[in-house]
Parts: structure tokens; C-alpha cells; sequence
């Protein structure tokens, strides 16, 4: 068995500590790690600066942490699904960065990729451009970006192999691939663990390189933010 492979989310978590840096993956509440939240929520780890798409939604994904007070700062792209977010961040208890969601994604992969910095239009003449570098190419103004890295990256695959091999399905993959990319130390949860080899090369979408920790979790509730369903024309 590789070295990898841990047993489940409370030993894949040794070594956090308060006041990281952390990344998670998922987009609303498809494809996040939802076993290493739920460990970290169990201890009394806080201070967390966390970098996610989202914000969970109130009692589950990212709004466990929130509950329990253990995240200091969040940088973010969307967080409207969470009423105990609005309530931290209107009260002035949590620190937040909003950022364009592109931009967002931009920069997490450049920490994957080592480019310290980068320059995008988007957030030019609003409060997302105050403190930044401003240059013009082409005729048009442009932000410098600085990346993002994180000291644990969390993210979910469908499919992994005991070398930390990943294959994320479908829309599940959003932010994991960046992220999985951009962490010191990166955990991955799988649906299903398979051995060294059993996967198809040409379907790894992140390389075992980036992933320090592997385990598989059970009964993962999958939960969608909004359910909306049509009448019936009968």
C-alpha cells in the first residue's frame, strides 16, 4: 500500500494547524471535499484563512466551519447561499475578499504553476482594483493578480489510485484540478480507491505528484443548494 494512502479524514488532517492558509475545492456545493470539512469542523482548529468558490451553505460544506467560528478570512467568488456568512461578515467577525470568479480561478492555478502574478481587465475601475498595479496593453487597463497557494488544499475526485492518481467526474471537477495543483500539502478524498494502475492514463486529470494524501469516504450526501422542480401537467 503507497505511503499515501491514509484511512479516513481525521488522519488525513494531522499537521493542520490554526491560522493556515487552506484551499477547498467545489463549486457550490458540487464536487467539495465533504469528509475533511467535516474533520476539521470536529476539532478546535481555527483562524483559517479559507479559499473556496463559495461559502457552503448555513450547517453544511464551508458554513460548518463557519459555525463553529473557525475561519478568520475567506476569499471567495460567490457566497449568497449562506445567511450565517452575511451575518459574520456584516457584524465585522469574518474578513472577506471577494474576487471575480475567473480571476479567482486564474490565480489559483498560477500558484499551481509557479507565475507569481499576471494582469486580467476584470475588476478595473471598481473596489476590486484598489491597491493593485494598473497597466495598459493594447489601449485597454488591466489589474495585476497576484497568485494564490495554500498551505493544505482540499479537494474531491470520483476516482482515485493509491498513488494519488485523480479522475474527477463532470462538473465535480471545477475547482479541484487548480487546486489540487496549488497546495504545500494537498488531500484528496475519493469515492473509490482503486490500485496503482487501474486507472487510464489518458483520463488522469491531476497527476499523483500533487497529492500527498489520499483516502476514501462512504456515504457522501451530494446535497444540491436550490431543488426546483416543475409541476406536473397532469
Amino acid at each position: 500500500m503507497s505511503k499515501k494512502v491514509v484511512q479516513n479524514a481525521e488522519e488525513a488532517i494531522q499537521g493542520l494547524a490554526s491560522g493556515m492558509v487552506l484551499m477547498f475545492g467545489g463549486f457550490g456545493l458540487c464536487g467539495i471535499p465533504e469528509k475533511s470539512i467535516e474533520a476539521i469542523a470536529q476539532t478546535s482548529l481555527n483562524q483559517f484563512t479559507c479559499i473556496s468558490n463559495n461559502a457552503g451553505v448555513d450547517g453544511f460544506g464551508l458554513g460548518a466551519l463557519l459555525r463553529k467560528h473557525q475561519i478568520k478570512k475567506m476569499i471567495s467568488s460567490y457566497v449568497g447561499e449562506n445567511k450565517e456568512f452575511e451575518r459574520q461578515l456584516l457584524s465585522g467577525e469574518l474578513e472577506v475578499e471577494l474576487i471575480p470568479q475567473g480571476t479567482l480561478a486564474e490565480r489559483i492555478r498560477a500558484g499551481g504553476a509557479g507565475i507569481p502574478a499576471f494582469f486580467v481587465p476584470a475588476g478595473f475601475g471598481t473596489e476590486v482594483a484598489e491597491g493593485k498595479e494598473v497597466r495598459s496593453f493594447d489601449g485597454r487597463m488591466y489589474l495585476m493578480e497576484a497568485w494564490l497557494k495554500a498551505d493544505f488544499a482540499f479537494v474531491k475526485a470520483w476516482k482515485g489510485d493509491t498513488m494519488g492518481n485523480l479522475i474527477y467526474r463532470a462538473t465535480a471537477n471545477n475547482f479541484n484540478q487548480a487546486m489540487a495543483m496549488a497546495g504545500k500539502i494537498t488531500i484528496a478524498e475519493v469515492e473509490e480507491l482503486v490500485p496503482a494502475g487501474s486507472l487510464d492514463p489518458n483520463q488522469i486529470h491531476t497527476p499523483g505528484v500533487f497529492v500527498q494524501r489520499i483516502f476514501q469516504g462512504n456515504d457522501y450526501e451530494k446535497r444540491i443548494e436550490f431543488v426546483t422542480t416543475r409541476k406536473s401537467k397532469g
